[in-house]
């Protein structure tokens, strides 16, 4: 007797429970295990970043292990040599910080006098409320600071960790795609190619793009700032190009320290509103000109996916899911163009497209006519 199994068709809402089960279940797991998967992550990117240097030495007849060992090491004398320059820096910014301290009370004085004189305000009101607004902004700080420390502290204990991942992705990259093709063994294998390739170019693309957009963006606010005038112009002026790193709000954010650091140090406050109005041009022409024109379209995610990406990952990984939101949505998107069913995925978190224009009488729509078959057989074609 022969007995066939019939698959059983779930009605709609278990299939919707199932599939909103399954991302609680894929987020909690994301959030358990990011002390594993963030340095996974950080080493994929890194070692994309070092491939072409891997590669070009391996074409000079350099062994694979011995080229991925050099890269490496020129790589940590690259990022040590930063944080040696951002510690010498802020070593020369904490001389000034007595002086930052005086001049702050000095405001804090002067403000309480006019409020007392021309508004009317008790000064023992002031200090009450002063207190009050103080220690719910250290509370806030100090939870922020806290965490940025924390994440600050944990990517550099797994420095080393990310270094030997990276190694490892170098060293086994061929492994690892023969492990691909036995995975999609349904696939044809230049489909496969063609998919990694993509996610090799997006995320070379956006790492490069991302490095040369930094350091135009510190260099045009240390000129800035130079003009201004400002103190550790570098340091202030680069501290906020990295914050680029958090779109749309990053150069805004960093411009709060150096205005703060000018409206006490200085006499002249409008110099501080200079100092922002200096990043806020140069974020203008970062959004609009630079970041555009440098990385391009390759990662093509529509401001609305992006907001929402950056506070879910946010939620999951802290601050250093906001520095990989972006690359890991560019290489779903990649994975979701891909696949059939997860087209539409695709194409809501890409780029919105313009709409048409409405026809507005018959003759336009017979000239229309022509070139829309003609497009759509040209698509079928390549399909």
């Amino acid at each position: 007797m022969n007995i066939r199994s019939r698959e059983t068709e779930l009605p709609y809402v278990a299939k919707l429970a199932c599939v909103l089960i399954s991302m609680v279940v894929v987020v909690y797991g994301l959030h358990i295990l990011e002390g594993l998967l963030i340095p996974l992550v950080f080493a994929i990117l890194f070692a994309v970043l070092l491939f072409p240097l891997v590669k070009r030495l391996e074409g000079w007849g350099i062994p694979r292990i011995l080229s991925i060992i050099v890269c490496l090491l020129l790589a940590l004398g690259v990022v040590s040599a930063l944080f040696w320059g951002i510690s010498n820096q802020i070593s020369n910014f904490a001389e000034v910080l007595p002086q930052f301290t005086k001049r702050a009370n000095e405001y804090i004085n002067s403000i309480r006098t006019f409020a007392d004189e021309r508004l009317n305000i008790d000064r023992q009101r002031q200090i009450t409320e002063v207190k009050k607004y103080l220690s719910d902004a250290m509370s806030e700080g100090g939870a922020i600071l806290t965490t940025t420390l924390l994440a600050t502290t944990s990517i550099l204990a797994n420095l080393f960790l990310v270094l030997l991942f990276a190694f490892f992705f170098l060293l086994y990259r061929d492994f690892f795609r023969s492990f691909f093709y036995k995975l999609f063994h349904d696939v044809r294998r230049s489909e496969i190619d063609g998919v990694m390739g993509k996610i090799y170019e997006v995320v070379k693309d956006y790492l490069a793009g991302l490095v040369l957009v930094i350091l135009i963006i510190g260099t045009l606010m240390t000129v800035g700032l130079l003009i201004l005038g400002v103190d550790y112009a570098v340091f202030f002026g680069f501290f906020g190009a990295c914050l680029v790193l958090i779109p749309y709000f990053g150069i805004s954010i960093g411009s709060l320290l150096p205005a703060a650091y000018t409206l006490v140090t200085q006499d002249n406050p409008l110099k501080a509103v200079a100092v922002i109005g200096v990043f806020l041009f140069v974020q203008m022409i970062e959004g609009n000109f630079i970041t555009p024109y440098i990385v391009g379209s390759k990662v093509s995610i529509n401001p609305l996916a992006a907001i929402v990406v950056l506070i879910l990952w946010e939620n999951i990984w802290g601050l250093p899911g906001l520095v990989l939101a972006l690359p890991m949505t560019a290489i779903l998107k990649v994975i979701f163009d891909s696949v059939d069913t997860l087209k539409p995925y695709g194409f809501v978190i890409g780029e919105a497209e313009k709409p048409r224009p409405p026809i507005k009488n018959l003759k336009e729509l017979a000239e229309q006519l022509p070139k829309r078959a003609k497009k759509i057989g040209t698509t079928q074609e390549e399909n």
